[in-house]
């Protein structure tokens, strides 16, 4: 009876979310405080009750009960247990589910952390986030329900794809979807602010801390697919532009533009309609990745193949909640009271500078994902649009908003003086472009792409260094301890800045100077790639817990000395007889030295082998950690938790500004 406990806690669920999103915003509406108050518990059981149904769910596949279809298509009996348990997300239903559950947690984290917000803001944020939880439940009930029955029950599963069988899937998808769900918090307070008119600078204070963390946890989910597929895959690289990749960064792109947007329109008051735009296109770029990975347009190791019914529901969804949010804001945009101007020159004027190449930047990753399949949807034939056209236009876009990067947090509000910005950033101009010229040539050889990489890199840091030396040197007391007084706000800023430099360097290395061999290895021969040497001692059966594999022994050397011993495998999965190579892989900061089997090639024990040598490509992995600490610590920064304070007592004023 536990999958009918979980299907029937998914109803109550939704009975819940239906409370949720009519008696709040109908209270808020007629300022009738009984329904509004409605909001908060409706909120948290609603998240008890999707809590318990995906317990259930999991419980089913960590006991194997194979009369449940979900389990039955997604595990395996041989499955290691913990497998079994990310198995619980690894389909389309279960994915879900973990959606709507972390769906419901935002919620709840509104319900709780929102007490000094005014009564009617906290209902139609709570409210509006009800309305979207009405969707998913419905979509899970209607389409999509975990708990389905098999009669007469398997004897056994049909396995978990090889491919999601990796540690790296167990915190994956719920990072990922903790970003890409925490954006409906921003779209939230967006639509509320828009349904009360009070489009003022206290909503952006309020919905900052919260679009931040979303987006710093998009960044981790974002890295950890990208590293995933790196180590997985078996091709040694680390973005492919693959659209359902493209469906994640999409949002990430808006949400950097959201967050900095957001920062102008709390300390200026500009910007507003603007970035309530901005917070609507986030969340909707959310709800179109949705549909692409669920609706079987896309062909993809990270898209779930379903049915069509299952993509018409979601397109209509899209439909809804981008329609009508946008005709919200077509009614409510030209009421807004434009803030305070500023000059030519000045923090604002380079913060929208910023937004309008990430926007552009933005389209041009949009038309190349939805291009092909508009085509091929109008019977027009099919096209392929991948890395040599995301290459040419992503990479010029973005080299700009990447310069302003180290202009923007030294120039001042309202007007600034870029006579005393080009005296201040001169020696850090000279030593970026000395960076760039000359540190090319200490590789293997000049390549203008890696030169610019070098150059950007290089003044990014150095600008974050300058913005440190400008706080500290009117500062008192040790350098110690002036560093710890400075806000988290700024530390949280100045560490994203210099992880996106960390990154940047890494893929200005990474793109320009790898180096890989397809080689024939026979047993005792030897291979030569980027001053290593790879000697194969041939294979050895390996039996793992639902597999059997070929594992090779590859011995690395330079220049005579021992590296490592890798060990690569050739699996063939039990329930599906379908092949996997797992690679391996020695790290250190500077490099990696990569490899990965192919196929046997004859009986006396030759194999095809691939050798890659990946210099300086965890400093991608080092500069994202970077981005995510940093978005954590601005999101902490004390003037949050003292304007939410305030907040308690400007009820009032809030009206007024309106």
């Amino acid at each position: 009876m536990i999958p009918e406990l979980g299907h029937f806690a998914l109803i109550i669920a939704l009975l819940l979310a239906l409370t949720q999103a009519i008696l709040p915003l109908v209270g808020a509406q007629r300022g009738n405080l009984t329904l509004m108050a409605v909001a908060r518990p409706a909120a948290q059981g609603q998240f008890v009750f999707v809590l318990l149904a995906f317990a259930c769910l999991a419980w089913s596949f960590v006991h194997n009960d194979f009369s449940v279809l979900n389990v039955a298509k997604n595990s395996f009996s041989q499955l290691p247990e913990v497998y079994r348990l990310t198995a619980t997300w690894g389909s389309h239903e279960g994915s879900l589910l973990l959606w709507v559950l972390i769906l419901g947690f935002w919620s709840t984290a509104v319900s709780v952390f929102s007490r000094h917000l005014p009564e009617d803001m906290a209902a139609r944020v709570i409210g509006v986030m009800g309305l979207i939880s009405v969707g998913f439940l419905a979509f899970l009930l209607t389409t999509s329900n975990p708990f389905e029955r098999l009669l007469p029950a398997a004897m056994d599963g049909n396995d978990m794809n090889p491919l999601l069988q990796d540690w790296g899937m167990i915190i994956h998808p719920p990072m990922l979807y903790m970003g890409y769900v925490g954006f409906a918090v921003a779209f939230a307070f967006a639509i509320a602010a828009l349904l009360s008119g009070k489009m003022d600078v206290a909503w952006a204070r309020w919905s900052r801390p919260w679009t931040t963390v979303a987006w710093a946890f998009l960044t981790f989910g974002i890295m950890l697919g990208s590293w995933w597929a790196y180590r997985e895959l078996g091709w040694g690289g680390w973005w492919f532009w693959d659209p359902t990749e493209n469906a994640s960064f999409m949002p990430w792109i808006a949400g950097t533009a959201l967050i900095h947007s957001l920062a102008v329109t709390e300390k200026r008051g500009a910007f507003k309609a603007w970035t309530v735009l901005l917070a609507l296109i986030v969340f909707s770029l959310s709800l179109l990745g949705t549909f692409l990975v669920r609706s079987g347009v896309l062909s993809s190791v990270h898209a779930f193949a379903t049915d069509p019914a299952r993509g018409a529901f979601i397109l209509g969804f899209l439909a809804v909640v981008i329609g009508g949010s946008l005709a919200l804001y077509a009614w409510r945009a030209p009421k807004m009271v434009t803030g305070s101007g500023f000059s030519w020159f000045s923090r604002e004027s380079l913060l929208l500078a910023n937004n309008v190449i990430l926007i552009a930047a933005l389209g041009a990753v949009l038309l190349g994902t939805l291009y092909p399949l508009f085509i091929d949807a109008m019977a027009l034939g099919k096209i392929s649009v991948g890395p040599p056209y995301f290459n040419a236009v992503f990479v010029p876009l973005m080299a700009p908003a990447l310069f302003l990067m180290g202009v923007g947090p030294l120039a001042r509000w309202k007007e600034a003086s870029l006579r005393n910005i080009v005296t201040r950033m001169k020696w850090a101009l000279g030593v970026a472009l000395a960076t760039g010229l000359l540190l090319p040539l200490t590789l293997d050889g000049f390549k203008p792409w890696a030169s610019l990489g070098f150059f950007l890199a290089a003044w990014i840091a150095l600008a974050v260094l300058a913005a440190f030396i400008d706080r500290l040197k009117h500062g008192q007391g040790g350098l110690l301890q002036q560093l710890a007084g400075l806000p988290r706000g700024f530390w949280g800023m100045q560490l994203a800045h210099l992880g996106m430099a960390i990154g940047v360097a890494g893929i200005a290395v990474v793109a320009n100077y790898s180096s890989e061999r397809d080689v024939r290895m026979e047993v005792n021969s030897y291979a030569e790639l980027a001053g290593y040497t790879f000697t194969f001692r041939g294979t050895t059966e390996h039996a793992g817990p639902n597999y059997r594999a070929a594992r090779g022994t590859i011995e690395v050397s330079s220049n005579g000395k021992p590296v490592a011993t890798l060990h690569p495998e050739k699996r063939i999965y039990n329930a599906s007889g379908s092949g996997m190579t797992e690679a391996a892989v020695h790290p250190n900061i500077f490099r990696d030295v990569y490899v990965a089997m192919g196929e046997q090639l004859d009986d006396q024990g030759a194999w095809t082998v691939r050798l890659f040598h990946k210099p300086f490509i965890n400093w991608l992995w080092f500069g994202a950690l970077f981005m995510v600490v940093g978005g954590f610590m601005a999101a902490s920064d004390r003037r949050y938790r003292i304007a939410l304070r305030r907040s308690d007592v400007p009820q009032g004023l809030a009206a007024q500004g309106a």
